[in-house]
């Protein structure tokens, strides 16, 4: 039997499915979605992985043995993974600490070598991903640098594939393409193919808030300050070098409350799990389709799976926690609860449950207490301590039940409490349980005032 070079999966990718927008008001305009979701890496950067791959191998860059080194958000590295690994080559990723966990979860399964930094310093700082990838290209032999930045395959792949497809799907009758900026590929080889083939077509900048690129494009002048966002894979601190925005007539800054915000509406409306990129675009597009006094065709992208996503923008907890779902303020120790008991997220035991019930409670929740509720009352809490000193001597004790276990002595607040006598509970190594008479809250944590105060600075 035959033996392939490389699975048959990667020819599914691009030729992705172009769909219009039809349950959000797209005002006088038609707006049109480029699904590179559907890519067998499931998002638009496995164009690009492809692209830059095979042309590392045609001139001799990647050689039988080699390593692929990058430094990306996230999906550049799961679609050079894709290819790379197919092709029997070491992939080693650096990749910023503010990525989802799904996304490092697929990486390593694909056997991608992941190392994190941080993601809150800049250029020039030996931890800024893109510094410390090219550091690893040094000192690994045989190493390939793919550098999504400044390689010229990254965009060449968009202006041969994925503008010729848009083109032919929109039957040549297309007026504006929204997109974010995160390398410059996308919007450099769409505007390269449409130079040519439709010059009067207007490019859209969604950019986040706290990136410079949209203060660029309006001014000319690169901005010295940029701040930080919790969108992935767009907006940039520094205008990258294969960017050609000369095509962007307007730009829209979006912040990351609408970005989740349209992700998540865009799943409700049409159907469509997609990443905190695509809520950017999907923002920008819906306020440029919204402004025209004309009826135009527009496209823009699903620019990765909402899958990868999960524990985050899908994550109400978690949206919760950054401040980008709010929560009516009640002007109490309520607000600084992170999991309200009337909104079923906090995790309990009664005390007929066993110890191994409240431990494997725990390690899904990645939680080291639980409060034992009774008649939606609680009665008391064991934590991960209690557990341990129960059935450290003797495994069976797992089976034995969390009443027996429980601290019955518990700390209850009332909502009005005010935050000295919430500190001093916390201060004693304890958990506050906000409750009064009648009715259960939640409960606050060390973590959570932190969390609470965190959001004061925002």
């Amino acid at each position: 039997m035959k033996t392939q070079s490389a699975p048959a999966v990667l020819s599914l990718i691009g030729n992705t499915p172009l769909i219009q927008v039809t349950r959000l008001d797209t005002g006088p305009c038609q707006l049109f979605l480029k699904l590179e979701s559907q890519n067998p890496g499931g998002s638009i950067k496995d164009r690009v992985g492809l692209a830059m791959i095979e042309a590392a191998e045609r001139d001799g860059r990647l050689q039988a043995g080699g390593t692929v080194v990058e430094a990306t958000a996230g999906n550049t590295g799961l679609g050079l993974a894709l290819v790379a690994r197919a092709k029997g080559y070491r992939v080693v990723l650096v990749v910023p600490d503010k990525m989802s966990t799904e996304k490092v979860l697929h990486l390593k399964a694909m056997g991608a070598e992941v190392h994190l930094t941080r993601s809150d310093v800049g250029k020039g700082h030996p931890e800024y991903y893109q510094d410390y990838a090219a550091r690893l290209t040094r000192e690994i032999p045989g190493a390939f640098f793919a550098d999504q930045f400044n390689n010229p395959a990254n965009p060449l792949a968009h202006e041969s594939t994925t503008a010729p497809e848009i083109w032919a799907q929109c039957q040549h009758a297309v007026d504006a393409i929204v997109c974010g900026v995160g390398s410059g590929g996308t919007i450099t080889g769409l505007t390269r193919f449409f130079r040519r083939h439709q010059p009067a077509l207007e490019f859209v900048l969604a950019d986040p808030k706290g990136s410079i690129l949209k203060e660029y494009v309006d001014t000319g002048h690169v901005s010295d300050v940029s701040g930080s966002w919790a969108v992935e894979g767009i907006g940039e601190d520094f205008v990258p070098a294969i960017a050609d925005l000369s095509g962007v007539k307007r730009a829209y800054t979006i912040d990351d409350v609408e970005s989740f915000g349209t992700a998540r509406e865009l799943l409700r409306a049409e159907g469509i799990l997609a990443g905190s990129s695509t809520g950017t675009l999907l923002a920008a597009a819906l306020r440029y389709c919204r402004e025209q006094t004309e009826p135009k065709r527009v496209v823009t992208f699903v620019c990765d799976t909402g899958t990868r996503y999960l524990s985050k923008l899908y994550n109400d907890n978690w949206m919760i926690d950054q401040g980008l779902l709010k929560r009516k303020a009640l002007g109490d120790l309520r607000d600084l609860i992170g999991r309200r008991f009337d909104e079923g997220g906090v995790i309990s035991v009664q005390q007929s449950d066993t110890l191994v019930t409240a431990f494997n409670r725990m390690r899904s929740a990645e939680i080291s207490q639980l409060p034992v509720i009774q008649d939606n009352k609680v009665i008391g809490i064991i934590d991960e301590s209690d557990v341990l000193l129960k059935v450290a001597n003797d495994a069976a004790q797992f089976r034995s039940l969390v009443g027996a276990t429980m601290t019955p002595h518990i700390e209850t607040l009332k909502p009005d409490t005010s935050i000295e006598q919430l500190r001093a509970i916390l201060d004693r190594g304890l958990v506050a349980i906000i409750a009064d008479s009648d009715t259960f809250y939640g409960l606050i944590t060390r973590f959570d005032l932190l969390n609470h105060l965190r959001r004061t600075l925002s």
